[in-house]
């Protein structure tokens, strides 16, 4: 069996996953929280950090005295955004919203509470804030999961990079280490697999709990896990974690039945073992708070990968050791015993040391992603990650005292400093005495901190402070004759927004219109292609798009067909900006990068071996490294200059594709531009308004053709059609182009 293989077979699958995020927070909420309306809004709009599930996520409106007036669930179209319609003519008065998003990595449910007030505000009323605490039954099922995967994990591998070269025999292939030890492991293996299934059935005893909202007994009796295995991400990863798990049982039975008859066999499933743990680490790290970093995840989720498996051999291995030790050295003497506890521990303490460093550095870059400010820190999260690290502190001089209490040689060079400590806690260093007393110890500390890491888990992150703010939504009224329209761009910055058109005539919702909208950007000559707005409610018709790719000037250009035909124009001019953006990303700064080379040198420090075995095998000579370096250098050269290069001709074609507009359309084109520009087209451009073959073929690209273009056309012709006729002004020109776009087809 090919362990690497079905290791990136399973990380192609986690990888192929929707980008998740744990333990989520809204980034942008209109209308903000206890802010003030002059107008009743249309639609109450939350983005969050991370998508939800759709089926246990939900968002309620209720009036000041508590009734509930509306609901309203996760967008189909965006799954990190819950939305609501609210009500037509909300008197004035408070409001308060409802909050319950379930989110689709971890699973966890908030609830909260937030205010606006239309009018006046209106004292006494007042939302509530998300707890920030853990659950006590989830921090219980992550701390058993953390134990048994790190459990299987550390034993399998202390059985591969341990045990086997320090007490092996691999001439027995039917029992490469003695009887006692190989029962001892294969026990730490099923007990294992039996704790990791046993904290999965909790966990999804606990998770319906939470996404119904209700206790275990209604839960059990009305099957309610099972909605919650078939109906959200949380299930599909939890079946996954099992098909896993039952596959590991198999291999072990498989590896103890066969061990007589095909040894080979046998062999092969405890080496692939460590491959099956380091998965089944994997796989929480996809719903872990890495998963949430808004710097660059996929690379926070490797870290923390790192992260945790360098913590999983330290702490998993220690534990299997502390059950190890006794059953293997009782039968030997005090000189056999010593000799064998200081061939074990010396080989593990030499693998520990450089991954306590990888822990420590790779710890500090995950806190980055999250410690944003030192606000950040006075949070439930912050207070937990410095519970954990007290509990590693004394972990660290335990692991020191194990290391130097199994290396002769290195207790005497540090004899000086030694010597000024005690002599009973000198007598205790002595190599007889730390026999098993550390390794103890440490496994005692250990378990506790797995509490600690599990609780931490558990624990919300804090909200950026950077993303704690809120927007005003760009909102525009225009009367024109019966109709009165009030548009909306949300939240009115580059990326997806929606945008909200509200209809009235004659003081009473309009319904049955056909709405047709663009987007311009007259700074650049883009404009989007019409679309049809869709009649949400009675008035409301919406539409939403990534046509606003940046900040700046942007026109809006609504046309409203009535039933028999006849179109209004309603344009406005937009202020995007650029802090209206929901963010979703940041870059790295300095301290991210230098510690991600400081976990690049770690993990190379690691493979050290096998790459001077490869090194040698290459028979390297002083002649060839300095070629090498050349060349290597030379590769480098060569990339930097084709990526600029790349990114140069990129410009250059989008330059070429979409280049500045000659002239700049300055006029809106609103009603009363159409109005002018009809009579000057009727009146000036005489020879326009026969249909000829080549006025089709300008009316034919007018979805293609930019605003300057057309303007050179009012000014030059084009083809055989002539210029318009006498002396028109710019202004003037402009309005004629705004009307010739009215030909252009809606769809």
């Amino acid at each position: 069996m090919n362990w690497r293989n079905l290791l990136l077979l399973i990380l192609a699958f986690l990888l192929a996953s929707a980008v998740v995020k744990a333990h989520g927070y809204v980034v942008r909420a209109i209308p903000a929280d206890r802010s003030t309306l002059e107008r009743p809004p249309t639609r109450l709009q939350y983005w969050f950090s991370e998508d939800l599930e759709p089926r246990f996520s939900e968002i309620k409106l209720r009036d000041q005295s508590g009734e509930v007036i509306a609901s309203g669930a996760v967008d189909e179209a965006n799954h990190a955004l819950l939305t609501l319609r609210a009500p037509a003519g909300l008197a004035d008065g408070a409001y308060i919203v409802e909050l319950r998003p379930a989110f689709a990595s971890d699973g966890h449910v908030i609830a909260e509470s937030r205010v606006f007030f239309v009018g006046d505000e209106v004292g006494g009323v007042a939302g509530s804030a998300a707890t920030d605490r853990a659950i006590p039954l989830e921090a219980l099922w992550r701390a058993g999961l953390n134990l048994a995967n790190f459990l299987f994990f550390g034993a399998s591998l202390l059985f591969r990079a341990v045990l086997l070269p320090a007490w092996g025999n691999l001439r027995n292939p039917r029992s490469p280490l003695p009887p006692r030890v190989m029962r001892m492991l294969r026990n730490c293996l099923i007990a294992a697999v039996m704790l990791a299934a046993l904290a999965n059935l909790i966990a999804l005893l606990q998770q319906s709990m939470v996404f119904f909202n209700t206790d275990a007994a209604q839960v059990l009796q009305q099957n309610l896990w099972s909605v919650v295995l078939i109906g959200s991400r949380f299930g599909d990863v939890w079946i996954f974690r099992m098909v896993l798990l039952l596959f590991g049982g198999v291999l072990l039975f498989v590896a103890e039945y066969y061990r007589p008859l095909m040894p080979q066999l046998s062999a092969g499933i405890w080496r692939g073992m460590p491959w099956l743990g380091a998965l089944f680490i994997g796989l929480t790290m996809v719903t872990s708070h890495a998963a949430g970093s808004t710097l660059m995840p996929w690379l926070a989720i490797a870290v923390d990968w790192l992260h945790a498996l360098a913590a999983a051999f330290w702490l998993g291995g220690a534990l299997a050791l502390t059950l190890l030790l006794g059953p293997a050295l009782t039968p030997l003497d005090d000189e056999r015993g010593r000799a064998a506890m200081r061939a074990v521990m010396g080989r593990f303490s030499r693998i520990v040391t450089p991954l306590v460093a990888l822990m420590i550095v790779s710890g500090v870059y995950n806190a980055l992603n999250f410690f944003i400010t030192p606000a950040d820190l006075n949070t439930s999260y912050g207070r937990t990650l410095g519970l954990k690290l007290l509990m590693i502190a004394p972990l660290l001089l335990v692991g020191a005292w194990q290391h130097i209490a199994t290396r002769p040689q290195l207790g005497a060079r540090l004899e000086p400093l030694l010597s000024m400590l005690p002599l009973s806690l000198r007598s205790r260093m002595e190599p007889a005495a730390a026999r098993g007393k550390a390794l103890r110890l440490e496994a005692v500390s250990m378990l506790a901190l797995l509490c600690a890491v599990a609780w931490l888990s558990a624990t919300p992150v804090p909200e950026p402070v950077s993303q704690r703010k809120d927007v005003e939504t760009p909102q525009i009224t225009q009367t024109f004759g019966e109709f009165t329209v009030t548009s909306a761009i949300i939240p009115g910055g580059p990326g997806v927004n929606t945008y909200d058109v509200v209809v009235r005539r004659g003081g009473a919702p309009a319904t049955g219109l056909g709405i047709h909208l663009q987007l311009v950007n007259p700074e650049r000559g883009i404009r989007s292609a019409w679309q049809s707005a869709e009649q949400v409610d009675a008035g409301l018709y919406a539409a939403a798009g990534d046509d606003i790719d940046e900040a700046g000037e942007w026109w809006s250009l609504v046309d409203i067909v009535e039933e028999n035909g006849l179109v209004t124009r309603a344009a406005a001019a937009w202020e995007i900006s650029e802090s209206a953006a929901v963010i979703q990303s940041r870059p790295p700064n300095v301290a991210h990068l230098m510690l991600l080379l400081a976990i690049a040198a770690i993990v190379a420090a690691l493979v050290q071996r096998r790459t001077r075995r490869l090194l040698a095998a290459l028979n390297i000579t002083p002649a060839t490294s300095l070629l090498a370096a050349g060349v290597l250098a030379l590769s480098i050269g060569v990339m930097v200059f084709g990526a600029r290069l790349i990114g140069e001709r990129q410009r250059d074609y989008e330059a070429t594709l979409n280049p500045p507009p000659e002239t700049v359309n300055t006029v809106l084109p609103d009603a009363e531009s159409l109005k002018r520009g009809e009579a000057l087209y009727r009146e000036r451009c005489l020879d326009w308004q026969g249909q000829s073959a080549d006025f089709r073929a300008l009316g034919n690209r007018l979805w293609s053709a930019r605003d300057d273009f057309l303007y050179n056309v009012v000014v030059a012709g084009w083809r055989d059609l002539p210029a318009c006729e006498g002396e028109i002004g710019e202004r003037e020109r402009w309005d004629i182009v705004n009307y010739v776009r009215t030909f252009e087809a809606r769809e």
